[in-house]
């Protein structure tokens, strides 16, 4: 088996200043690395226990089997202060049947976000 190290997931936007301004200030990721110069340089942002890097760029938004999930402590604080930061919500937080908070966003190509909160009593907090 590969021993893997560490990973993350790479987007090439189709307007890399504009996805940089959205993850970077929209959503406020704070930056673990940049690289290369210019307009299309590489951004690496910090996902919690992965890293989400935006680098070159592409001629067509991303497909729409690409999500990216995103856990949060407080999903319904998550919902007011992107609404207040301009960010487009495609659906309010409500609690799923599967016992997760889930709130969904889409940031400048049409990549679907899924912010998550995990309520204290669900299954992925504790092991029975």
């Amino acid at each position: 088996m590969v021993h893997v190290l560490s990973s993350r997931t790479l987007l090439s936007p189709t307007d890399p200043e504009r996805s940089r301004a959205f993850y970077g200030e929209q959503l406020g990721l704070e930056v673990y690395r940049e690289f290369g110069t210019g307009p299309e340089r590489g951004t690496v942002y910090f996902l919690g226990g992965g890293f989400l890097e935006l680098s070159g760029r592409s001629e067509h938004p991303p497909s729409p089997a690409l999500r990216l999930w995103l856990q949060v402590a407080d999903a319904a604080a998550a919902h007011d202060e992107l609404r207040a930061r301009g960010v487009e919500i495609l659906r309010a937080p409500r609690q799923e049947p599967w016992g997760l908070v889930e709130m969904w966003i889409t940031d400048p190509d049409g990549c679907r976000i899924v912010l998550v909160e995990v309520p204290g009593d669900h299954p992925l907090r504790y092991r029975p």
